[in-house]
C-alpha cells in the first residue's frame, strides 16, 4: 500500500556498493519513492556516485562532509535514509537519524561487535519512547530474503527431526574482489570474516528456525595479505539439540557456499550455483534418496528495500499505531547475527574454549 506522494528518501554513501548494487536495484523499484540527496563524506565520491545516479533518477541533489549531513537530518521533506557505510560509523550515524525522525534502512553487519549492539539498542529505546510515532531501525541483510532461503524454510519441515546441520563457506575474496582494498574491512575486529559472515549466519538462523546456545571455534591467520582471521572452524549447538558445523575461508581458489540440513526422513542442501545468472539451487533428498531441486536467481537486495518502503508507507498510513514492521529488517535480528559471529570468534581467540552466544 502506498501514499498518493512517493516517501522521499535520502543514501548516505557513495562507494562500491552503492555503485553497483543498491543504485541498479532502488531503479527497478523507483516508483515506490522519490530519491532526493546522496550524501558521502567528501565531494569527490558523493559527485562520482550522483552521476550514475542522474542517469537513473533525473535531478538528485549531491551532499557531502558535516554540512551536507546536518542539510540531510534538518529537511523535513526526507522521510527516510538508507546507510551504506563503513560499519565502524554506521551505527552513529544511524542514532542521529533516527533521533531526528527518520526512519532508517542500515546495511549489515547491524554493529561491529555486542557492545556497540547493546549501547545502539538502549539508545534507540529512548529515542522511541520520546518520539510521537514508531521510527523504523532496519537491517539490510538480503540473505533473509533471498527466495531460495524462503523456500528452504518451507521445505525443512519435510526432512523430519534434525540431526546434523552443515554451513560451509569458501570465499573468493582476492585483489580481483572489488571489495578486497576496502581499508574499513580491513581494520575492524572480525575483518571480513564479520562482514561476510552475517550473511550465512543469517542463512544458518532462518533455516534452522531457532537459535543457536553456544559455539566452539578454531580460527586462523594463514594467507596474510588479508586481515586475521581468514579461516573459521566452529562446533555450534541449537536450542532444538541439534548440533553442526560452520566453516568459514575467506579466501579460497576453488569458491563453495552451501547449507545441509540432514534430518531423520530426508536432507535439505542449498549451494551457491549460476545457471545463466548467479542464485542457489535447493535440493531436497526424500526418505528414498531420490532428490527434487530448483534453481533460485538472487533478487534479495530488491525485495529487501521493497520491504522497508513499504514499512515506511504503511507505517506512515496507519500513524504507527497498528503497524508492525517486518521482523527479518529488524535491528535485533541484525544484532543476533553478529552476536553469534562474535562468539566464535571470541572462542576461536581462546583456543576453542566453549563460549554461551549472547542472547538479544
Amino acid at each position: 500500500m502506498a501514499t498518493n506522494q512517493p516517501i522521499q528518501i535520502a543514501i548516505l554513501g557513495a562507494g562500491t556498493f552503492v555503485k553497483s548494487q543498491y543504485l541498479p536495484r532502488l531503479s527497478e523499484i523507483s516508483n515506490l519513492f522519490h530519491l532526493k540527496a546522496i550524501w558521502s563524506r567528501t565531494e569527490k565520491s558523493a559527485t562520482s556516485a550522483l552521476e550514475i545516479a542522474n542517469k537513473q533518477f533525473g535531478q538528485v541533489e549531491c551532499k557531502w562532509g558535516d554540512n551536507g549531513l546536518h542539510d540531510i537530518i534538518q529537511d523535513p521533506s526526507i522521510i527516510a535514509v538508507v546507510v551504506v557505510l563503513a560499519a565502524q560509523n554506521q551505527v552513529d550515524i544511524s542514532l542521529k537519524l533516527l533521533k531526528a525522525g527518520k526512519h532508517v534502512l542500515q546495511e549489515k553487519p547491524a554493529a561491529s561487535c555486542i557492545n556497540e549492539l547493546e549501547t545502539a539498542l538502549s539508545t534507540y529505546k529512548s529515542i522511541s519512547a520520546d518520539a510521537p510515532g514508531q521510527i523504523i531501525w532496519s537491517v539490510a541483510e538480503n540473505y533473509r530474503f533471498e527466495p531460495a532461503l524462503i523456500e528452504g524454510k518451507k521445505l525443512i519441515a519435510d526432512i523430519g527431526k534434525m540431526m546434523s546441520v552443515q554451513v560451509i563457506v569458501e570465499g573468493s575474496m582476492n585483489s580481483s574482489n572489488p571489495y578486497f582494498s576496502s581499508s574499513w574491512r580491513r581494520s575492524f575486529t572480525g575483518g571480513f570474516i564479520l562482514d561476510m559472515g552475517v550473511h550465512f549466519i543469517a542463512g544458518l538462523r532462518m533455516l534452522v528456525g531457532c537459535e543457536v546456545v553456544s559455539v566452539s571455534a578454531m580460527t586462523s591467520h594463514v594467507d596474510l595479505i588479508l586481515p586475521p582471521p581468514d579461516n573459521l572452524s566452529s562446533v555450534f549447538h541449537l536450542e532444538n539439540g541439534c548440533s553442526g558445523v560452520f566453516v568459514m575461508v575467506v579466501s579460497s581458489r576453488s569458491p563453495k557456499i552451501l547449507w545441509r540440513v540432514v534430518g531423520t526422513n530426508g536432507t535439505l542442501q542449498i549451494e551457491r550455483g549460476f545457471q545463466g545468472q548467479h542464485g542457489y539451487l535447493v535440493s531436497l533428498y526424500d526418505a528414498n534418496g531420490q532428490c527434487k531441486s530448483s534453481f533460485f536467481p538472487f533478487s534479495g537486495v530488491t525485495e529487501e528495500l521493497k520491504a522497508f518502503f513499504n514499512d515506511v508507507s504503511e507505517n506512515t498510513l496507519k500513524k504507527g499505531s497498528q503497524f508492525v514492521p517486518e521482523h527479518r529488517l529488524s535491528f535485533v535480528e541484525g544484532a543476533r547475527d553478529v552476536a553469534l559471529l562474535e562468539a566464535m570468534l571470541e572462542s576461536g581467540s581462546r583456543q576453542g574454549k566453549q563460549v554461551q552466544v549472547k542472547k538479544f
